[in-house]
């Protein structure tokens, strides 16, 4: 079975679906054949010469493969390159992109979207939306202390004492609790909101404070955060608009799966920040959660520095590829047969739920029905 990994050409994109390290474990222990387009790993920090020794080989366009592996959607050039019943895997954002969906069905390309694969225990090791997500947390941490213009943890001089900062970070899913993480080990004061009662304890394990809110616990399927009532949802940002105003950085990363970031910043709240205040948002590409959040810029607004950088993760391409690797290796693994051969097993639900398209028809249904709208 010969796996092919093609050079990222969505723009910003410095991520590599195979690192060598996991090239050498699929080529010596799988007996695949992976080939890579050269140049594949340059932008982040990978060389080809490092891909030969373990076991690649170099050259072709990267799509003629029983397999291609990559990071961003395909284009539809891209798409076009592909084999008729070969597979793809990669970040395909089925629940947003409905054209690249039909596009694979319409190839006769079985593809399988990372972000689809289902958050059960036999699943945590091809989780690559945590292992992303830990990424972007641990970059938010860092700008947020880049964009003050005070100091993160307290210091006692000959001059004075300096008082740490307050950093409140809202949602804690994998990048909140990473960003909490990195906030505490720079020095800052720490609290979190999230709308999950359940993870107060995951919180507090850090050293931080959980925020607690007068409104009720809204926990959904597969651990996700449920979408709330408006009412709820006013409700929620008055009671936030306060915990913001006595804070140096805000750090966001609520997120619903498929939805509309919730807003949870106000422009009234950002005014009500002190002056020279930061946000780093981290939901710019589903919208923000900042009222004033301008997706991929940074702007000052009421003197507070307002951060929501993209694909965050190509930000520290070397480790974000080897994580990612990791998980791309673990879902391969599923899908290798003794014999190093091809085989899917529908029947698992792994294999099931991360599939997005097959047999020319679009099958995942969250994909489906962002198709039909």
């Amino acid at each position: 079975m010969k796996v092919t990994v093609p050079k990222e050409s969505a723009e910003g994109e410095r991520r590599v679906a195979l690192v060598p390290d996991v090239v050498r474990k699929l080529t010596e222990a799988g007996g695949l054949e992976v080939a890579l387009e050269a140049g594949a790993g340059e932008a982040s920090h990978y060389t080809d010469a490092q891909y030969e020794e373990a076991g690649a080989s170099l050259g072709g366009g990267g799509f003629d493969g029983d397999v291609v592996a990559k990071v961003a959607p395909p284009s539809a050039d891209e798409i076009g390159r592909m084999t008729q019943g070969s597979v793809l895997i990669g970040f395909l954002q089925p629940l947003t992109a409905p054209d690249t969906a039909r596009a694979l069905a319409d190839a006769g390309v079985t593809a399988f979207a990372m972000e689809a694969i289902p958050r059960i225990t036999r699943a945590q090791s091809m989780d690559a939306l945590s292992s992303q997500s830990t990424v972007s947390g641990y970059r938010a941490g860092l700008i947020a202390a880049g964009e003050l213009g005070r100091f993160l943890p307290m210091l006692t001089t000959a001059a004075g004492t300096v008082k740490p900062a307050r950093v409140l970070v809202l949602g804690a899913g994998v990048a909140g609790l990473q960003a909490i993480a990195t906030a505490r080990r720079l020095g800052a004061q720490v609290q979190a909101f999230d709308v999950r009662a359940a993870v107060k304890e995951q919180i507090e394990s850090l050293g931080a404070k959980f925020v607690e809110l007068e409104m009720e616990d809204a926990e959904g399927e597969g651990g996700y955060a449920k979408q709330l009532s408006e009412d709820e949802q006013q409700r929620q940002r008055e009671l936030l608009a306060d915990v913001i105003a006595d804070v140096d950085a805000v750090i966001s990363t609520a997120l619903i799966p498929g939805k509309p970031a919730p807003l949870l910043v106000t422009a009234d709240a950002v005014e009500r920040m002190k002056p020279g205040s930061v946000i780093v948002d981290l939901a710019g590409e589903a919208g923000g959660n900042c009222e004033l959040t301008e997706p991929g810029q940074t702007v000052v607004k009421h003197d507070v520095t307002i951060v929501s950088p993209l694909n965050l993760p190509s930000e520290m391409p070397d480790h974000a590829s080897q994580l990612y690797a990791k998980n791309v290796q673990s879902l391969l693994e599923l899908m290798i047969g003794e014999e190093g051969e091809l085989t899917l097993d529908f029947d698992d639900e792994i294999i099931a739920g991360a599939c997005i398209t097959r047999d020319g028809e679009i099958v995942h249904e969250g994909a489906k029905q962002a198709a039909s709208s």
